[in-house]
């Protein structure tokens, strides 16, 4: 089961409309999804809008097949399980996707910069208006570009990818993976038992991964070229070779159908440096409520920073139920800062029948 599996259709309001919530939540993966959960719970009318297509984040756009080993109750668990448990999670208070679309203005409904109380309007490229009263940005690093391999544009699409959407499609491949980092060692974890070969080429002589995972990697079957970099990919209109340049300036051949060149990414939190929110290195400063520097507008996981911040996705679920239930009394100072637990009510939603 993916996470467009259990979207329901119609949820996303077409471009340029006006959405009526209680709160909005800038960002759609894991800690943006948490955090629709955790505010349907508290009775809140919520909204998700992200610029990818479709929820998850950089877990969806980047490592879909990635095994994650730090969520707290799982062992272990895809990346593309965890969000679609996450999107299962939500969808029973009902949350409203704007996808494709990403959020670009702050003000108020006057169209001016808000103050304390205001209720806030929310304006997308594609002209869709979001009402609300208090906002959670859980925007991870803000939108993400992969890095290219150097000459390897016109293989895009015929061999050469940046992600791996799905391990199966590299059944019985040979395949070059072009990385130092977590990611490309994930790969070639992943893919040793599936591919037909596996040839990792990193330009450095030490991987940045884990080193466990590196450990695993060099006692696998994967071919390891360090001090190296690709120099040409070669093909009849299907990639076929990939040839790599060593340090001494030797060129050796290797087969490949497939080069997954996991380089990293470029980050941009675009917009959101315009709400007159307080940022710094492209992170977001929060207090201990997840308070930002506007009035009303809240953040959690990766995209937020303070002194001892851990970023890891399990962190994040806590920010973000720290920034709603925060949100939650700026809303209604009548209402408790902690509703109590859900395991308090069987059904998980006595707090939105309330509301």
């Amino acid at each position: 089961m993916t996470a467009t599996d259990v979207l329901v259709p119609g949820h996303a309001p077409a471009a340029g409309r006006e959405v009526q919530v209680d709160l909005l939540v800038v960002g759609a993966g894991p800690a943006g999804l948490y955090a629709a959960y955790y505010a349907g719970f508290r009775g809140l009318r919520t909204a998700i809008v992200d610029s990818l297509p479709e929820p998850g984040g950089q877990v969806t756009a980047l490592y879909p097949e990635k095994m994650i080993y730090d969520v707290a109750g799982f062992p272990g668990i895809k990346g593309r399980d965890l969000v679609a448990g996450l999107v299962a999670q939500a969808a029973r208070f009902e949350p409203v996707y704007v996808l494709g679309e990403r959020a670009e203005t702050l003000t108020n409904e006057a169209g001016q910069r808000p103050r304390a109380g205001d209720r806030l309007v929310i304006t997308t490229d594609k002209g869709t208006r979001i009402s609300c009263g208090a906002v959670v940005i859980t925007g991870g690093i803000g939108t993400f570009t992969p890095r290219p391999l150097p000459g390897g544009a016109e293989w895009e699409g015929r061999g050469l990818t940046y992600v791996v959407k799905e391990l199966a499609a590299h059944a019985g491949q040979d395949v070059v993976i072009v990385g130092g980092g977590d990611s490309a060692v994930d790969w070639a974890l992943a893919l040793g038992d599936i591919a037909s070969s596996v040839t990792v080429v990193h330009r450095r002589k030490h991987f940045r991964a884990h080193a466990a995972s590196v450990a695993d990697m060099e006692k696998g079957p994967a071919v390891i070229v360090t001090d190296a970099q690709v120099d040409s990919l070669e093909g009849d209109g299907v990639l076929h070779t990939v040839h790599v340049r060593h340090k001494d300036g030797a060129v050796t051949p290797y087969r490949a159908h497939a080069v997954i060149a996991a380089l990293g990414f470029t980050a941009d939190i675009g917009p959101l440096e315009t709400w007159g929110i307080d940022i710094v290195d492209r992170k977001i400063m929060v207090d201990t409520a997840m308070r930002t520097s506007v009035a009303g507008v809240y953040s959690a996981g990766d995209i937020t920073e303070y002194p001892g911040k851990v970023r890891l996705i399990a962190v994040g679920f806590g920010e973000a139920a720290t920034a709603v239930n925060n949100a939650a009394t700026y809303l209604d100072p009548d209402q408790p800062l902690f509703p109590g637990h859900s395991s308090d009510d069987p059904a998980g939603i006595g707090a939105a029948a309330a509301h």
